[in-house]
């Protein structure tokens, strides 16, 4: 028996064809391709061209572009977009993990190189094999709240997903027309003779390449079963038994949708916020107004029906906000048309602490400094005294706990 996993009867599994490989390029054509353009717009929404506080990318030069201001309509849009990146990401693992056990023996074929065209098929596929397993990896654990990898999730992610999708497009060049070739035998699952998938030695088969194909989609749909529903409320939400929780859900009552961020987990404590010691102060135009709650109270307030969608993929129901519009507070030092703002929080630490919006975000009717939620007024860990609602931004820019608010260009 071949000890060397260079030699090709070393591999003998008798499910290992170009067949089988280019069913599982085909659906990972689509889905990779759905995956970079929804991770783009996530990107796109935290409009990174407007503040370095947005973006965790420095350095990022040509691969930074984005080509429109993140809009506020339709509501539900971030919640859509990130919802299907995270969704479809996880839907994908099975189908990804079979199209890498399908072509391992590649890895280890001798000569490294037999041509030009060979060596760069081969540098892709170690490119592509290495890109895709990190990019997976630190998505799945974004989304579980474990970040375990060394610094930030953001850099590592935008920056991994570029060397991936390089890697992708060129190896999807070079291999697509032979998975086309092969898919017009559907019903065929015999391989050609020269199929240099195929060990030349097979074990005997315990299973068809077809049934190994509905395996790998059973899989996939049970992903799904257990990640969708946390875009859902209601008992589909309890479905989702590997999206991320973030904690216990708060109960019941008109708080009772999720939290990441606990005010205790960021150090906020009651006396800063109590209505003796909370001021908001509200700059631009070389003007400053401080604004107890009570005072906030007095304003012209109104109400908006808005979600809550997260990087991390869930996302709430519209909720009840009410509170104050963010254009009214430009008004209050000068700014008759809506500006830019750069929020900052009381939480000291962590990422997204402080946050900007751009012009059209403060302008949109609904976009609030809220008070209250779902008839009451918020509680601690949804932002007590006060904390941005802004339509179809990220949840990490409608910051909590809101200190300090300067308007005007950035």
């Amino acid at each position: 028996m071949p000890r060397s996993p260079s030699s090709p009867a070393f591999w003998r599994s008798p499910l290992r064809g170009t067949w089988f490989t280019s069913v599982l390029g085909i659906v990972l054509l689509g889905g990779i391709t759905v995956l970079f353009l929804t991770g783009l717009l996530s990107y796109a929404a935290y409009n990174p061209g407007l503040s370095p506080v947005n973006d965790m990318t420095p350095g990022k030069g040509l691969l930074g572009f984005y080509l429109f201001s993140w809009p506020t309509d339709p509501r539900w849009l971030y919640r859509l977009t990130q919802g299907v990146h995270v969704t479809l990401g996880i839907t994908l693992i099975p189908v990804l993990l079979a199209k890498l056990w399908s072509v391992v023996p590649k890895l280890f074929a001798l000569p490294p190189a037999r041509s030009l065209a060979h060596a760069l098929e081969r540098v892709s596929l170690l490119l592509l094999v290495g890109g895709a397993l990190f990019e997976f990896t630190t998505g799945v654990l974004n989304v579980q709240l474990d970040y375990l990898f060394p610094g930030s999730f953001y850099p590592l992610h935008f920056y991994g997903a570029w060397v991936f999708f390089a890697a992708f497009v060129t190896h999807a060049v070079l291999r697509v027309p032979t998975a086309l070739r092969n898919l017009r035998h559907l019903r065929d699952e015999q391989p050609p003779v020269d199929d240099e998938l195929v060990s030349p030695d097979p074990a005997e088969p315990t299973v068809s390449r077809r049934g190994a194909l509905a395996f790998v989609g059973g899989g996939s749909l049970l992903l799904f079963a257990t990640t969708a529903g946390r875009g859902f409320d209601g008992p589909v939400r309890e479905t989702a038994l590997l999206a991320p929780h973030g904690g216990p859900e708060p109960g019941s009552g008109p708080g009772a949708f999720q939290i990441n961020k606990t005010a205790r987990s960021r150090g906020i404590s009651a006396t800063e916020t109590s209505a003796d010691a909370w001021r908001l102060v509200v700059e631009g135009r070389g003007r400053t107004v401080r604004l107890s709650r009570e005072e906030l109270l007095r304003l012209p307030l109104h109400s908006a029906e808005l979600p809550i969608a997260c990087v991390e993929g869930w996302s709430t129901s519209d909720q009840l906000w009410r509170g104050v519009r963010l254009r009214d507070l430009a008004r209050l030092v000068g700014h008759e048309r809506a500006p830019d703002v750069l929020v900052e929080s009381l939480q000291r630490h962590g990422a997204f602490r402080r946050a900007a919006l751009r012009d059209n975000q403060v302008g949109d009717p609904d976009s609030l400094l809220a008070l209250f939620v779902n008839g009451a007024p918020l509680s601690p860990d949804h932002g007590y005294p006060a904390r941005l609602i802004v339509p179809a931004a990220p949840g990490v820019l409608n910051t909590k706990w809101v200190a300090r608010m300067t308007f005007g260009d950035l």
